[in-house]
Formats: structure tokens, C-alpha cells, sequence
């Protein structure tokens, strides 16, 4: 049964991998300025603030998962579909928002149902959304040819084609619908009340405005350091390879640490990692610092999407997964997005990894010390 929650986390990451890349190149070539195409990137994040929470609560309310993540995903195909039929800046503005909101609370869903779906094996999440990084390392080639030989385009279209797929897959999966609770009233208190939530909720922004510093300014911290295209490839695909034992061995990492533990010890690494990077001489020493990216970001992830679960309170455990995608793909990248962009000129490359290192090694300190003082009698798991 674990073969559809793997096959949609597959298919979702291919997408990702299908137009994520081309989005700017895009941008350029119908010669969009400077701010337009800054508008194009920092502007979606900040929309799924408040578009990713009103997705899963309207699916928890309303215990109806599969018919809104069928119209999720047929929004954001149909997006990419029109996408290379425009050109104006507001068409394309519109058609990318479109795609951003309707796409962004799909790993939420599939995050959920897939926590669900393990039953009394949890634990072994890690192993389904190892199917997100092979999707991601298949497509990826895959898309650069199409383009290449074909146009951007073929980018979005594929893209498209790869959520159709999705469509079908995801009715096979089961979201765990509690049809004997009339309410779910009493879990929102109770998410909103729970100061345990808020530590967790820290250390997921962390975690997104992490992931944002490598995303988006590690390419140019390598062009500092006089390193080529190449180089940058290989840069990327040690990273991506390196998830793998993280995510497949991921359950004994929860059973030693626990969910919460380890995801204080996954942002500990990540700032000490960032730290690294701001110190680094040369390209070599970013491939091997990229050998520790799955204890990073991965094991973030993979310990917040069994903490979301583990603690959600009854009829919410979508809201909790939508929360916590919210905070790191959505507040997070996007002040840490913007941030970035404003400290580049000033400080360059290794000046943002050292500030954005610092920050998230202090911030993880201060949660940890915090919630060991406020859990003392009940230690968080």
C-alpha cells in the first residue's frame, strides 16, 4: 500500500524538478526587468502564508481530502499549461501565483496521508519520501533535455503531464478522515494554546530560512570562489545524493532521537554547516561540506513531518503538516529570501552564510534551552 504515498511523492518532487529551475529563465526570455522578476520570486512564498493553511484546514473541517487535493492539483496543472501561452507580466503573474498556491499544500497532503497510511510504521517515512529525491534526480536531467532540444515550453508542459499523473495516484491514497469527530474547534485551541507548538514552529522557520540561504545564494557564494558551471553541478548533486542513506535509514535516527530531538540536532548541524560554508576557501571544500546536506535540511524535514503528526491534535493532522510546511517553505524562505537578496550586495556570499549560520545556531540554542526549562517534568518527544 506504501507504493502510492512513494509514487505521489515521486511524481510531486518530478514537477518540482520540471519547473522550479526554468521559472527565472522564463522570466527572462519574455525580458522581464529586474524588480518584475524579483516581484515574480519573492511575492508567491509570502502568498501561501496564508492560501497553504486555508487548503488543509478547509480539508480537515470538511473531511473531504481527496476532492480538494484533486482540485490542488488541477489547479496548478492547468497552470503550467497556460503558462507558456502568455506573456504579459500580470498574465504571468497571475498564472504563477495560481501554481504556487494550488501546488504549495500538496506535500502537506501527501505528507499527512502517508503518516496515516504507516500506521503503527511511522517511522519508516523517510523511506516513502526518499521517493521525492529520486523523482527529483530522474526528472531533472530529464527536463534539460526537453528544453534543450525543445524550448521552455516543454518545461511546463511536462510539468503538467507529471501532475496528471499525480491526480490519479493520489485517489489511492487514504488521509485518515475522522468522521465520529463533529468538530475540530477544541484542536485549533489546543494547537494555539500549546507552547510546545511555538519551539516547534521556531525551529521550522529556521529551517526555511536555511534552506533559502542555500537555495538561492549558494551558486553565487561558488561564483566567489571562481568556480564553473561544472563545478556547481556537481555541487548540486552531491547534495541531492547525500538525502538518500538519511531518508532510507531515517527510522533510526527518529527511534534514537526522537522526533523532536532530532530535529533540534538536524538545525544544530545545519547552522554549524552554514558556519563552514561562510569559512570555506574553495569549491572543494563546499562538495565536501555538501556530503552532510540529508543531516541538514532533510533530517529537518523528516523529523517536523513526524512531530506534526505525532502531536497533532484529533481531526488535525493535515492543519499540523500545513503548518509546519508553512513556516519553512513559506515565512521562512521567503524572510530569508528577501534578506538575502538585501545582504548579498553588502556582505557577499560568505557574509550571508556566516550572519544567516549564526542566527540559526543561536535561535536552535535558545528553543533548546527554552523548552528543556518549560518540559523539565514532561520531556518533549
Amino acid at each position: 500500500m506504501t507504493i502510492w504515498p512513494f509514487s505521489v511523492s515521486f511524481l510531486l518532487f518530478a514537477t518540482l524538478a520540471f519547473t522550479a529551475p526554468f521559472l527565472v529563465l522564463y522570466y527572462q526570455q519574455l525580458q522581464f526587468t529586474g524588480p518584475q522578476i524579483g516581484l515574480l520570486v519573492g511575492l508567491p512564498p509570502l502568498v501561501t502564508l496564508l492560501t497553504t493553511p486555508l487548503w488543509t484546514g478547509w480539508a480537515d473541517t470538511s473531511k473531504r481530502h481527496r476532492l480538494v487535493v484533486s482540485l490542488a492539483i488541477l489547479g496548478s496543472a492547468s497552470a503550467l499549461v497556460a503558462l507558456p501561452l502568455v506573456s504579459g507580466f500580470l498574465p504571468v503573474l497571475l498564472l504563477v501565483l495560481l501554481f504556487i498556491v494550488s501546488y504549495s499544500p500538496l506535500t502537506s497532503f501527501a505528507d499527512s496521508a502517508t503518516m496515516f497510511m504507516l500506521a503503527d510504521k511511522k517511522e519508516l517515512y523517510g523511506r516513502i519520501r526518499l521517493g521525492g529525491t529520486i523523482g527529483f534526480g530522474l526528472a531533472a536531467p530529464l527536463a534539460g533535455f526537453l528544453v534543450q532540444t525543445n524550448g521552455l515550453k516543454f518545461a511546463f508542459w511536462g510539468g503538467a503531464v507529471l501532475l496528471l499523473l499525480a491526480l490519479l495516484v493520489s485517489q489511492k491514497l487514504i488521509h485518515g478522515q475522522l468522521s465520529a469527530d463533529p468538530s475540530v474547534r477544541p484542536g485549533f485551541r489546543a494547537l494555539l494554546i500549546n507552547p510546545q507548538w511555538y519551539f516547534f514552529l521556531i525551529l521550522a522557520f529556521m529551517g526555511g530560512v536555511a534552506m533559502s540561504a542555500t537555495n538561492n545564494y549558494l551558486f553565487p557564494f561558488l561564483q566567489e570562489l571562481r568556480a564553473n558551471e561544472s563545478t556547481m553541478g556537481l555541487v548540486l548533486t552531491f547534495g541531492t545524493f547525500s538525502e538518500i542513506p538519511v531518508f532510507f535509514f531515517g527510522h533510526y535516527l527518529l527511534k534514537r532521537f526522537k522526533p523532536f530531538g532530532l530535529l533540534r540536532w538536524a538545525m544544530l548541524i545545519t547552522g554549524i554547516r552554514l558556519l563552514f560554508f561562510a569559512f570555506s576557501g574553495s569549491a572543494n571544500h563546499i562538495l565536501f561540506l555538501q556530503l552532510f546536506n540529508g543531516l541538514t535540511f532533510p533530517a529537518m524535514w523528516m523529523a517536523g513531518v513526524a512531530y506534526a503528526d505525532e502531536k497533532a491534535p484529533v481531526g488535525l493532522r493535515t492543519t499540523a503538516q500545513g503548518l509546519f510546511g508553512v513556516m519553512v517553505g513559506g515565512f521562512g524562505a521567503s524572510v530569508g529570501g528577501f534578506m538575502g537578496g538585501a545582504l548579498l550586495a553588502s556582505l557577499g556570499g560568505r557574509g550571508i552564510f556566516f550572519l544567516y549560520g549564526a542566527i540559526v545556531l543561536c535561535a536552535t540554542l535558545m528553543v533548546s534551552f527554552q523548552q528543556s526549562r518549560t518540559t523539565s517534568s514532561q520531556p518533549i518527544s
